[in-house]
């Protein structure tokens, strides 16, 4: 061979391995093959389909015992604020949002720091307003690092460096705000509102990741009808409304729950409560108030609707349909049929067609609800006699913290069963007599929430026999408390339940395991094989691998000096010290009660 030859062919190899060693683009195709990618998480359910199912199986059922601590990272999170985030890893970084939407990447082999960027929103933006400073995560694509923000804006940074790239206002509403996990789909960065307590009027909407320009926007409920609705969905929605509901806001605002199919072309978007929650003053003729509390399937290239259902026909109950969604394909009566499944606030577990929309099937999945009897033929909800309060308290069961929040379940394609961290829970509603709206404050027509010194709220006088409730909840179970509830969807039934208090999120994994904060659970039976002591309760498990080795990833101590736990097999670093008991709620410098939106 010639010196020439000789050198192209070295050249050559130096070409292919630079070209070897360049970080892996989060694109298109990445996203949409991201539920074959065990190295890396690269969106907030792991794939477009929302399953928080990772395929790795290095860690499985007869080695998980062997899990221990490989490195753990101080977050200095803001104070004040829960820590809600589910990380993402590419390229063998983490990313993720703090309290405050404060951004920042580490190392994912070691924890080491690599940048922080802090919005420097104004401690004051949150007085009086549901529901915290909280944010649940953060969108990557093609080198940038996008998050909504609780000022109404959108921002990407730039991946390498945390250095702000754009930030576009979505919102002047000062009672809307952003802290729902942005998805990126087909170049689309796809955002909602949040903030229903507030009386505001929902939406969600699509930004150019390039650019940060609005591409469309979806209004969620119809506003004033003597001006032209936005789009033709909001005419139809608009008959389901009395009153003078606009001038209230409306709510149906959009802080979680998203979805979507590359194959039906499909985005999936989750719906919240009304606003304010008590349907008799935003709509007091009654009416099913389209589209709260609603599962509504759009094109991303154009936000057209294609169907919508409704969990929750005329919520007055906080009872919001944002909860995580899962896609999958299930044999149903021996027919393939492609799904939607949600375990919304009310208690019922959904099955839909996800072409169609069509109900396929629902249950209850608490041994506690009072509010409804059952779901018809069509999906739509019994209601139980009472259930709804006029001049006077009703108690029910799930209260507005909900039977599923905004934990997401997981969906094991290799079991078949969904993994919903629940809560059995009762609530009273209390309506308020004095209600009138105020702008910053908790506007929700009962007694619930921060109402300004010279408008207190007033409730009816408690009645002699007790507060009301609906017909048939004497014959309820009387349960308290959370669950992890390993649920059949195809029989609808439990395949195994637990009782584990507040145990938060959970992950499957191929290796026939569910992780749910500091635990690990055999997927197949729900026997405990893995538990250790973090502190304080989880956010969000992930999993991801590098050099071989797979990792099992947390966020804990949510409320008070958090941390990113990562384990690892034969894992030997040390643990930190628990940090100190929390100061008492209302105290100078406690935690805020755990957030809802």
């Amino acid at each position: 061979m010639s010196r020439g030859v000789k050198f192209a062919a070295l050249a050559l190899v130096a070409v292919l391995a630079g070209i070897a060693q360049q970080p892996k683009k989060v694109d298109n195709d990445a996203l949409r093959n991201a539920a074959k990618n065990g190295d890396e998480w690269l969106t907030y359910g792991h794939d477009y389909a929302e399953t928080h199912f990772s395929p790795l199986q290095q860690i499985d059922t007869t080695n998980v015992k062997r899990l221990g601590l490989a490195w753990t990272w101080a977050t200095e999170s803001p104070a004040g604020a829960n820590v809600e985030t589910t990380p993402l890893v590419s390229n063998g970084v983490m990313y993720g949002s703090l309290g405050w939407n404060v951004l920042f990447a580490i190392d994912a082999r070691t924890g080491k720091y690599k940048w922080r960027w802090d919005p420097e929103i104004p401690r004051d933006k949150m007085q009086n307003r549901c529901c915290g400073p909280v944010n649940r995560g953060v969108a990557l694509y093609n080198g940038r690092v996008y998050a909504g923000l609780l000022d109404g804006t959108v921002v990407a940074v730039d991946q390498e460096t945390g250095r702000p790239l754009w930030r576009t206002r979505v919102t002047n509403d000062p009672d809307l705000i952003l802290t729902s996990a942005v998805r990126v789909v087909k170049g689309k960065v796809i955002v909602g509102s949040s903030g229903a307590e507030q009386a505001v009027r929902g939406f969600f909407a699509a930004l150019d990741a390039e650019s940060g320009k609005e591409v469309w926007r979806f209004w969620t409920v119809p506003g004033d009808p003597s001006k032209p609705f936005e789009h033709p969905e909001l005419k139809e929605a608009a008959k389901t409304w009395t009153g003078e509901w606009w001038k209230l806001g409306g709510g149906g605002t959009v802080w979680d729950a998203m979805a979507y199919d590359p194959d039906a072309d499909l985005l999936y978007v989750g719906t919240g409560n009304g606003g304010p929650w008590n349907r008799n003053i935003r709509s007091p003729q009654g009416g099913d108030n389209l589209y709260l509390s609603s599962i509504i399937a759009v094109k991303p290239d154009t936000g057209k609707m294609v169907w919508y259902f409704q969990t929750t026909p005329g919520d007055t109950w906080d009872y919001t349909a944002t909860q995580p969604m899962i896609l999958a394909d299930l044999t149903i009566n021996g027919r393939s049929r492609k799904v939607l499944m949600q375990a919304p606030k009310n208690g019922f577990f959904y099955v839909l067609d996800r072409l169609t929309g069509e109900f396929i099937s629902g249950d209850k999945f608490v041994k506690r609800l009072t509010w409804a009897t059952g779901l018809d033929k069509k999906g739509r909800p019994i209601e139980a006699e009472g259930a709804r309060y006029g001049t006077a308290a009703v108690t029910v069961s799930p209260g507005a913290g909900g039977a599923h929040n905004w934990a997401p379940m997981s969906f094991s394609p290799i079991t078949g069963l969904v993994y919903i961290p629940g809560n059995e829970s009762t609530g009273t509603y209390t309506p308020d007599l004095n209600f009138k709206f105020v702008p910053g404050y908790t506007n929700t027509g009962t007694t619930t929430g921060p109402r300004p010194p010279d408008r207190p709220a007033v409730g009816p006088p408690k009645p002699e026999g007790g507060i009301a409730q609906p017909a048939g909840a004497e014959n309820a179970p009387d349960v308290r408390g959370g669950f992890l509830a390993a649920w059949d969807p195809v029989m609808q039934k439990d395949r195994w339940r637990l009782t584990t208090g507040v145990g938060g999120p959970t992950m499957a994994t191929a290796g026939n395991l569910v992780f749910q904060g500091g635990k690990a659970y055999n997927a197949e039976t729900g026997e405990k094989l893995w538990e250790i002591d973090l502190g304080g309760n989880a956010v969000t498990p992930i999993s991801y691998m590098l050099d071989g080795k797979q990792y099992i990833s947390m966020l804990a101590r949510p409320q008070q000096n958090s941390r990113v736990f990562t384990f690892a097999l034969d894992g030997n670093a040390q643990m930190p010290p628990a940090p100190p008991p929390p100061a008492g709620r209302g105290a100078k410098g406690a935690p805020p009660a755990p957030a809802k939106q």
